[in-house]
């Protein structure tokens, strides 16, 4: 389970029929990265047995209540057990304020490092660089500022095939440069050409969390192709109407987005509380969609 994503929250503004407001946990290699933290994200790490202490980016997507009231608790819990881990959160500009009028009010001191980083509005932009994992924010159609963000693996270097090197006598020595993209040149001056005993990398894996959004086409640009796409289904396709006008998205709608995509996968989450079961958000998706899966508390779903 080197790249996957486990469901903390799954419903919109209301937690109702036991199910939470919007968070979720990516998981790459030993890292994880916290998506969103509506009210009752520590007590779902909890539930989960997810060590928070792994928890080192925190990704707000809007200002919303439902993604983000869970923070404030969440970071003084932090100080509270003496976490000595720093933490960088990312989110909309206004958010690092809202949190500094929080701890004031307090006098709260955190006894952990902690930075904040702005998104900025209407563009893409890189979040974080971390050699094997990049991640990137982009604009969605939300009815305040929102963003999605995309979790891409990275292959850096390239993959060597060692019956070449040694039939063109690379000394083993050699072999990571040749993974660095290096031609090899012997004593005599030859050359080997990097292109002769190496190829590139296999494209890296991809998770897109679309956040909150009105259908948009727009965002293809940004998920094409991801192995596993998180989208939002606020309603069933009976109410579209109601969702256009409250910047949401339906399900046949999700369904159609990860088919133009060409997703991997989609996952579907973000269900109103006026839905008892969930049950038929799977059903309507699945005839337009079918590697369609619906976002589960609790569950932890591959890349």
């Amino acid at each position: 389970m080197n790249f996957a994503v486990t469901i903390l929250g799954s419903n919109s503004a209301l937690p109702a029929h036991g199910r939470h407001p919007t968070s979720q946990v990516v998981t790459f290699h030993d890292r994880l990265y916290l998506v969103d933290c509506g009210e009752g994200t520590q007590l779902r790490l909890s539930e989960n047995k997810i060590k928070r202490s792994k928890i080192r980016h925190v990704f707000i997507s809007h200002l919303h209540g439902d993604h983000y009231f869970g923070l404030i608790g969440m970071l003084n819990s932090f100080g509270l057990q003496n976490r000595p881990q720093p933490l960088h959160i990312f989110g909309p500009a206004a958010l690092e304020q809202i949190i500094r009028v929080q701890l004031d009010a307090a006098l709260t001191q955190l006894p952990f490092p902690w930075q904040f980083t702005a998104l900025r509005e209407g563009v893409p932009q890189v979040l974080l660089d971390e050699n094997d994992l990049v991640v990137q924010a982009f604009p969605t159609d939300h009815h305040i500022p929102c963003f999605g963000f995309l979790f891409t693996e990275v292959h850096r270097k390239r993959k060597l095939d060692p019956a070449m090197a040694q039939r063109y006598h690379v000394p083993a020595a050699f072999y990571p440069r040749l993974q660095d993209g290096e031609d090899y040149v012997d004593e005599q001056g030859n050359r080997v050409s990097n292109d002769k005993v190496t190829s590139a990398s296999p494209a890296g894996r991809r998770y897109a969390f679309c956040a909150d959004t009105r259908y948009d086409e727009r965002l293809l640009a940004y998920v094409g192709g991801a192995d596993l796409i998180y989208h939002e289904t606020t309603y069933l396709h009976e109410d579209a109407e109601k969702a256009r006008l409250r910047y949401h998205s339906t399900s046949i709608q999700a369904a159609e987005f990860a088919r133009r995509a060409e997703a991997g996968k989609l996952l579907v989450g973000h269900f109103s509380s006026k839905y008892e079961s969930v049950d038929p958000f799977l059903e309507e998706c699945r005839p337009v969609f079918a590697a369609t899966e619906l976002a589960r508390e609790g569950a932890t779903y591959l890349v």
